[in-house]
């Protein structure tokens, strides 16, 4: 069996991003293959516990996607203040002799952007719209070469590393089966410190937020990277929750038009005509925001990565620039209007340099500089009694249940397919169990004598 099909029946997708399919990513000739060792959101730790205990699998997978993409290099970008994470990887890389290398970067935000990353290791710019493959490169995140090693061993995708941090007693790497809540998870850490908290599944930049109602009802993912859990009164969690007109509606009045967000913005900066203020201003005048979607300034919010410095960083009146560029790509997406690719590619800020935001300032201006210097070495390992497993947790389609109420399976086994001929994974029991329920999620029950 060849590597694209392990790693397809493994079930594997992109673990620091949206979770495009692996095997599909993969499918390609290239010059460079990066491995993203960045950890681009502050807090997180998941990599770089990966990278200093788990670095010889993760170069020895970094190894095999090289080859499998005939790669003139390979190369693992990460942070130069990273020293533990370094001198495992050079040690794994001297001990394997892999065709490995190491691209040291400042510590900035956000350098694990897939197309900043590009631009940090080859010097090369993704064109507006484009891809990493559009100048020959491909990127992959450090904890899916993990698991693409696993899968050089016939071990599926079904138990994920994560983050617990913020208001947590005792903040962790968690190793944990896919399907386990949000809930135990953050029991694993220790339990909060707080009796009303806000969650954000992933970073503090650009996570997903929630409720503490709504996080009752989460689990974890293929791509889930982190839990942060903070104070119900925080700045992130009181900004998040502005509903959306009113959002929208001080970003119509209150805008100075100072340009700040568009001369942070790290898209602009490499010379993508994206710019936010331009954005904010085309509002003011669009009580309806379908009104303004043929514009062409507004059609540009299509290149926008969602990083959050605008908002974040930049902007002194406290707007939203990221939220409407964000409600922009959904409307015009809904209405399949799409940004031509490389239209508009201009030439490099020559201030990209003088303008990277040192990670610790992201931090401190999103409200969690508190959270940003703890040391997380520990790793648990937790299976629940019970786990319940998204069918769509990828770009693509859902996977296809092969599996019934009732059924008894193992771990490993196969509980649902990719549908024929679509973009999308597979999906396996990560334990021993019986399977509870099949809707839109599976929910197996751990059993230990299943046969």
């Amino acid at each position: 069996m060849n590597l694209i099909q392990q790693i397809k029946e493994a079930g594997i997708v992109g673990c620091g991003g949206a979770g495009f399919p692996t095997h599909v990513k993969l499918n390609a000739q290239v010059e460079y293959f990066i491995v993203n060792g960045a950890e681009c959101e502050p807090l997180l730790r998941t990599d770089r516990w990966l990278m200093c205990n788990r670095a010889r699998e993760l170069v020895e997978a970094a190894w095999a996607v090289k080859e499998h993409l005939g790669a003139a290099h390979g190369v693992i970008g990460l942070k130069g203040s990273y020293r533990q994470e370094i001198a495992a990887l050079e040690e794994a890389i001297a001990q394997t002799g892999a065709p490995i290398t190491l691209h040291k970067m400042e510590s900035f935000y956000p350098a694990g952007d897939e197309q900043v990353l590009v631009r940090e290791v080859t010097g090369r710019v993704v064109p507006p719209a484009g891809i990493p493959l559009d100048v020959g490169c491909v990127v992959s995140n450090a904890a899916t070469m993990v698991c693409v090693r696993d899968a050089m061993e016939g071990h599926p995708f079904t138990w994920k590393y994560l983050t617990v941090t913020g208001v947590v007693r005792e903040p962790t790497v968690l190793h944990v089966p896919l399907g386990t809540s949000f809930s135990d998870c953050i029991a694993q850490a220790g339990g909060t410190t707080e009796s009303r908290y806000f969650v954000i599944s992933g970073g503090p930049m650009m996570g997903a937020p929630m409720t503490m109602e709504q996080a009752a009802q989460a689990v974890v993912t293929k791509t889930t990277s982190g839990i942060l859990v903070l104070p119900e009164d925080s700045h992130l969690s009181i900004s998040h929750q502005i509903p959306l007109a009113h959002m929208l509606n001080r970003a119509r009045s209150a805008c100075i038009q100072c340009s700040y967000c568009t001369e942070m913005c790290p898209r602009h900066l490499m010379g993508h005509p994206l710019e936010p203020h331009r954005i904010m201003r085309k509002l003011a005048a669009a009580p309806d925001l379908h009104e303004i979607l043929e514009d062409p300034d507004v059609r540009r919010a299509q290149l926008c990565c969602e990083c959050g410095i605008c908002e974040l960083v930049a902007c002194p009146m406290g707007l939203q620039p990221r939220r409407v560029n964000a409600t922009l790509k959904k409307l015009l997406g809904e209405q399949k209007i799409r940004y031509p690719k490389g239209e508009g590619q201009g030439e490099e800020n020559p201030w990209r340099e003088m303008r990277k935001i040192p990670t610790a300032k992201a931090a401190a201006r999103a409200g969690v500089g508190d959270y940003y210097h703890i040391q997380i070495t520990q790793m648990k390992e937790f299976a629940p009694e019970k786990v319940s497993l998204p069918l769509r947790q990828h770009i693509g389609a859902p996977a296809s249940p092969v599996v019934s109420p009732g059924d008894r399976v193992k771990a490993g086994q196969l509980i649902a397919g990719c549908p024929e001929g679509q973009l999308g994974a597979v999906l396996h029991a990560p334990f021993d169990g019986r399977v509870e329920q099949v809707e839109e999620r599976i929910t197996i029950v751990k059993e230990d004598d299943v046969r």
